[in-house]
């Protein structure tokens, strides 16, 4: 049985991570409000941008001309996941749920015959995938010391990824983050960036429309920033979806630090009590001894 100074120790450290874990969870919450104002911000011009690009694919579907970001390298044969996590922990299972989707493809890829490789974003997912497909990595992109995602970050990542798609390195790239929905939930997502997929939007009626130079041509200045504007949406859900989690996380940390100190003081009465009444006993022993 632990001794009152123990259980009084015990009692003050969890206090302490109570206050840790309320600190962080204020914290989230402040930075949840601009994380999911810039999400929500971003998906009206997303939706856009995948409106006319939908409308332009469809006319250009089927062309020679094609720009290859379209029509890809007509083969499958390698791939390339670019799994976005975070930089931080203590956000619940966030990372891991994109992990383990990754995971997931990873072996459905390998089971086909594919060749797979990976480039990450985020330190988590790194350090969790490095443990059994080292040998898969090609890159990694840091954003450590990044406080504030901007389409910039966007546009250095979607560089790398057109770099080695122009050397090509790979086949077809996939991206895998967490859409935002609510503080309590996040959707793991695996989202084909190249080739393009867009879906023209209902009702668009595209061949009223003349387009110069062309639709082949247009496409081929707008894919590239398409994919840059792809990966931007993705970071800026993934960084509204981990302030979420980790909020939440917190919360439930805070919680549960808050039972287990009323758990330790009631633990921590009882024996005070007991050793009070001991001392008791041994005081009126002694006396009726005399």
């Amino acid at each position: 049985m632990p001794s009152l100074k123990d259980l009084k120790n015990r009692i003050e450290s969890v206090k302490s991570t109570r206050k840790i874990t309320k600190a962080m969870q204020m914290v989230a919450a402040a930075k949840l409000r601009r994380a999911q104002e810039a999400a929500e911000s971003a998906r009206p011009y997303a939706e856009a941008m995948n409106a006319v690009m939908g409308g332009l694919a469809s006319s250009a579907a089927g062309s020679n001309d094609a720009p290859k970001l379209l029509s890809g390298t007509g083969s499958d044969r390698v791939q390339l996941l670019v799994v976005m996590t975070a930089e931080r922990g203590l956000c619940g299972g966030f990372n891991s749920t994109i992990v383990r989707l990754a995971r997931t493809k990873i072996a459905e890829l390998q089971a086909a015959g594919k060749t797979v490789k990976i480039l990450t974003v985020g330190k988590k997912g790194r350090e969790q995938l490095r443990r059994d497909f080292a040998d898969l990595f090609v890159g990694h992109v840091d954003l450590s010391e990044v406080k504030r995602l901007g389409y910039a970050n966007a546009l250095d990542i979607a560089k790398d990824v057109l770099i080695r798609f122009d050397a090509g390195e790979f086949d077809v790239a996939t991206v895998f983050y967490n859409q935002f929905q609510s503080v309590i939930s996040q959707i793991p997502t695996a989202l084909q960036i190249i080739p393009a997929s867009y879906e023209a939007a209902e009702g668009a009626e595209n061949n009223l429309y003349d387009y110069e130079p062309s639709e082949e041509g247009i496409l081929a200045d707008l894919l590239p920033r398409g994919v840059a504007t792809q990966i931007f949406t993705a970071l800026l859900e993934n960084g509204a979806s981990e302030q979420g989690a980790r909020m939440s996380a917190m919360d439930n940390a805070t919680r549960n630090a808050g039972e287990m100190i009323d758990k330790l003081t009631i633990e921590f009465n009882r024996s005070r009590q007991a050793v009070i009444t001991n001392e008791l006993i041994e005081i009126i022993s002694g006396a009726e001894a005399l």
